[in-house]
């Protein structure tokens, strides 16, 4: 039997919401409109780009949900460029319960909203990128909820949905597990709670890191 762990990453493997606010605000600057609150952003986490600014400008034009895209990367790259970024730690526990998920015979992916640069810069600056066999992200496939990363990365891992688990925090994952077939593992500490996760289909739902082996067996 092959297991496979799918993680997503914002929000999951690491806590970057204050980033990714600052350059969505940066973003709706240049597009000359008003950026939503915090708690508005952090709700989009996970899904694709363009995807997430038409879930926060539903009524505008499709070109300016491209434009504002492109000016979020941009916004992002100069961040990195300038030193900017602020901290993306890890969550407190995370690197250790990959390690024990590895040792109980667990393969491990990730699939993220994320660009492969983006996930990139994450792992090196963790040093985990070693733990992963697949690595699924915004750049080959459509945005979540769509099966489309999950599909790919059983491929990648030669697993089953019965044998797959997906593990994040927003119910954009949970749709998604449910759209492959997968099972669907909600994580409190993230950007959607547990309401959320539940109505997006989490079979279960883990209150802390530490939970994760244990709920996963």
């Amino acid at each position: 039997m092959t297991r496979l762990a799918v993680f997503d990453c914002d929000g999951t493997l690491v806590d970057s919401q204050a980033n990714i606010c600052l350059a969505m605000e940066e973003a709706f600057a240049i597009a000359g409109r008003t950026a939503p609150d915090r708690p508005l952003i952090r709700r989009i986490v996970g899904l694709s780009l363009v995807e997430a600014v038409r879930t926060l400008l539903p009524h505008e034009d499709p070109d300016l949900h491209r434009r504002m895209a492109d000016d979020y990367r941009q916004a992002f790259h100069r961040m990195r460029l300038t030193k900017a970024l602020l901290d993306e730690p890890l969550f407190d526990g995370i690197a250790a319960v990959i390690d024990r998920l590895r040792a109980d015979g667990w393969l491990l992916g990730v699939a993220t909203g994320k660009s492969d640069r983006g996930l990139a810069h994450i792992l090196a600056a963790h040093d985990i990128g070693d733990r992963f066999i697949t690595l699924q992200t915004a750049d080959r496939h459509p945005s979540k909820p769509d099966p489309a990363m999950l599909i790919a990365a059983m491929a990648d891992a030669g697993s089953t949905p019965a044998e797959t688990a997906m593990i994040g925090d927003t119910s954009f994952d949970m749709a998604m597990a449910k759209a492959a077939g997968t099972r669907a593992v909600g994580v409190a500490w993230g950007y959607h709670d547990a309401a959320d996760l539940a109505d997006g289909g989490a079979d279960v739902i883990a209150a802390t890191v530490a939970d994760l082996p244990r709920l996963l067996a």
